[in-house]
């Protein structure tokens, strides 16, 4: 008994000596902490931002609101989904640390938390991000300060003021603009649990990212507003009905690229807020932002402007943020033509058929109606024709179609895999920055790295916590990326986007338009250059439609925008690659028969195209000049002359010879005639005339006429006897 009671001495002294032990650790480590008030009140003062030259970017003001003036379950609606005791605990709320510390050991792991809001005030505010008992000890001291300095009231104005909700909006008052269009005193109970559910993950639950996960964790802090006595019943209902926002607010154009900013950094560095003071290096091109901002239009505008090389987001503009649209005809160079070149199914001389055509119950239709005509997939591609677009998709098919679309960063679900996906056709749609990524695919020879805005971050301390890192990914080769840039060279010169062909140096570009209900709603350009890709996207955020016939307004801009960037330089023209070769092809056989040959090296000039070819792409010669052939003529009798009716053919000699009883006489040897006639022949006697083209002396296949007999007043056929 005395040995137990020896130990039990032991035990306790040893356990009293580690109590003082972390008492004196907590001292020491909670020493120099203070509660600074000026960091409760500016909620981005641990953030900084910088553009390319590493000057300082002003951010807007961000305003203050009083709690004494929101309605009170716009409070309550944080209170009942982030601290439900929160005025009833001191700033600690222990029973939830013993739930949350039972939870994490069940699961093992360190996934619940117990932070109130005060603490969560704390850690936005005066904390880095570092995972230590050491700071979780200041934390626990700053949060017992601030309760004793604060009311609970004031409390929780300061963390509604300070709190980050995504998009580039901090505080309540700039998320209920952003969010809403109105003030945060006009904001109703399925606004402010909107609001509420985004603090947890404001990237994940944003409306504008995921309206369906959104709902759901709106309609929970819903759901804990009534449990708790924040909401009556039919409140609460009304609240269930009340739909989301589909697309934000107005807002200046020169949030737009700080909120992409910001978005970037949710993604990077998820607990960023809790990191301390940060320094965000960004590819911000001030001066350009700026002019962007001048831009003026009777409609919403977004203008992406990127580095090709840096893969960086040079300047953006938008009225209306970055919502997925219908993106028309932008997504033939990226989910059709190019693809089709790829798997050599086409090249840019291929001939199309633009005809009407049924697709098992799909029947597009072209801007103009079809023409019937055969085209190239060159012409088809510049002029944005929408049936030989279908016809290749159709060919490709829609899932290995898509497959290229992934590899860009754009995602189509199989629902929308149809023919109509060959014109934009689907039901979400796809941002602006997104297909401007896309682009950049062929500025950079078919390897595709998605754009970013921010270049480095650094702590407090000057340490670089983050540095832009990028694979890169083969989409298409090399000569497939330079021929579909010469052939959107095309549509910039003599094309849909013909407006861009004024400027000094060689552009790409794409336009497209979508329609819906009462005309158009979506008009887009999306041009490059070697160095830059400029994207344009104009249309109402309420899909209603506008008028905008074309690509014309959009192209517009982008000169506009393309003559801003190189006021003091020139770009210079993407280089052709060693895959791609020019050739000539025989013209004729272009036209008549719609193949591609090689043109016959013995033709003469103007007779052939030139046009680019992969190098090694299996094609057949023409041999029209150096071996001659010629459609069988009609032959005919009439009072006793015999009529040769000849097919033209440009550049041949023609040599005419006549068979009558075993001699043969030459009766023409020269130039094209339309008809030879032959009046030396004799009454009763039967004739059989043969005709050889001629170039420069070389004879072609001879062409056997059938045999004719000359009556006294009329030639009959051969077979005139059967």
């Amino acid at each position: 008994m005395k040995r137990v009671f020896q130990g039990i001495l032991i035990a306790a002294g040893i356990l009293f000596v580690l109590f003082l032990a972390a008492c004196v650790y907590a001292v020491g480590v909670t020493a120099g902490v203070r509660l600074d008030a000026e960091k409760l009140t500016l909620s981005t003062a641990c953030v900084r931002l910088f553009d390319a030259d590493g000057e300082q970017i002003e951010t807007a003001q961000r305003r203050n609101v009083s709690i004494d003036d929101l309605p009170s379950y716009v409070p309550n609606a944080f209170v009942a989904v982030e601290d439900k005791r929160f005025y009833t605990h001191n700033g600690l709320d222990y029973r939830r640390i013993c739930a949350a510390f039972l939870k994490n050991i069940k699961s093992f792991s360190f996934r619940e938390g117990a932070s109130t809001i005060s603490q969560q005030l704390i850690k936005n505010t005066h904390l880095s991000s570092e995972k230590t008992i050491a700071r979780k000890l200041r934390e626990i001291k700053l949060t017992r300060r601030l309760e004793k300095k604060y009311s609970k009231r004031e409390i929780l104005e300061l963390y509604l003021n300070s709190i980050y909700f995504g998009h580039d909006a901090f505080g309540i008052a700039d998320a209920s603009v952003f969010y809403f269009g109105k003030e945060a005193e006009e904001l109703t109970p399925s606004e402010a649990a909107t609001l509420a559910a985004l603090v947890r993950s404001p990237n994940r639950y944003s409306p504008f990212k995921d309206a369906e996960t959104c709902r759901s964790r709106r309609d929970f802090v819903l759901s804990l507003m009534v449990g708790q006595g924040y909401l009556d019943e039919n409140a609460y209902q009304t609240a269930l009905e009340e739909p989301l926002p589909a697309l934000p607010a107005q807002r200046k154009g020169s949030d737009s690229y700080l909120e992409a900013v910001f978005g970037e950094l949710s993604e990077i560095l998820p607990d960023w807020k809790e990191m301390g003071s940060l320094k965000i290096h960004t590819y911000l091109d001030s001066a350009l932002q700026r002019s962007l901002c001048e831009t003026e239009a009777d409609c919403d505008v977004c203008i992406a402007v990127e580095d090709n090389a840096a893969h960086a987001m040079k300047a953006l503009y938008s009225t209306c943020g970055t919502p997925k649209r219908l993106p028309a005809s932008t997504l033939k160079p990226l989910l059709v033509y190019g693809p089709a070149i790829e798997e050599d199914y086409i090249c840019p001389a291929t001939p199309i058929l633009d005809e009407k055509t049924d697709f098992g119950g799909y029947c597009p239709d072209d801007a103009g109606g079809a023409s019937g005509e055969y085209m190239s997939a060159r012409y088809a591609l510049s002029h944005s024709v929408n049936i030989p677009a279908v016809k290749l998709l159709n060919t490709i098919g829609c899932e290995k179609a898509a497959k290229y679309l992934e590899k860009m960063g754009l995602h189509v679900d199989e629902s929308d895999y149809s023919l109509a996906l060959a014109l934009g056709g689907m039901r979400e749609g796809l941002p602006l920055t997104a297909l401007a990524d896309a682009y950049t695919t062929f500025a950079n020879g078919g390897m595709f790295t998605p754009s970013r805005t921010i270049e480095r971050i650094e702590n407090e301390k000057g340490k670089t916590v983050y540095s832009r890192s990028e694979n890169a990914t083969r989409v298409f080769s090399e000569e497939t990326s330079y021929l579909l840039s010469d052939m959107l060279k095309t549509a910039a010169t003599e094309g849909t986007a013909r407006a861009l062909r004024s400027l000094p140096f060689p552009v790409y570009a794409k336009t497209g338009t979508a329609e819906g209900f009462g005309g158009n709603t979506d008009a887009y350009t999306i041009s490059y250059t070697s160095e830059d890709t400029v994207a344009v996207w104009m249309g109402n955020r309420d899909n209603s439609p506008f008028s905008v016939t074309g690509g014309g307004l959009p192209a517009n801009l982008a000169r506009e925008t393309l003559k801003k960037i190189y006021a003091d330089h020139t770009p210079a023209a993407i280089p052709q690659c060693d895959g791609v070769e020019e050739l000539a092809y025989d013209r004729k056989e272009y036209e008549t028969n719609h193949r591609v040959l090689l043109a016959d090296p013995l033709a003469p000039l103007a007779t052939d195209r030139k046009e680019l070819f992969k190098k090694n792409t299996p094609l057949e010669t023409s041999t029209r000049y150096s071996l001659p052939r010629i459609d069988t003529p009609t032959i005919s009798v009439k009072n006793g002359t015999v009529s040769i009716v000849l097919c033209q053919t440009e550049y041949y000699d023609y040599l005419i010879k006549r068979e009558n009883r075993g001699e043969i006489a030459t009766i023409y040897h020269g130039k094209y005639q339309k008809i030879i006639c032959d009046n030396s022949v004799r009454a009763g006697e039967s004739y059989r005339y043969s005709v050889t083209p001629l170039y420069r002396g070389t004879e072609g296949e001879t062409v056997f006429l059938p045999l004719v007999r000359i009556e006294s007043e009329t030639a009959l056929p051969d077979n005139w006897w059967d």
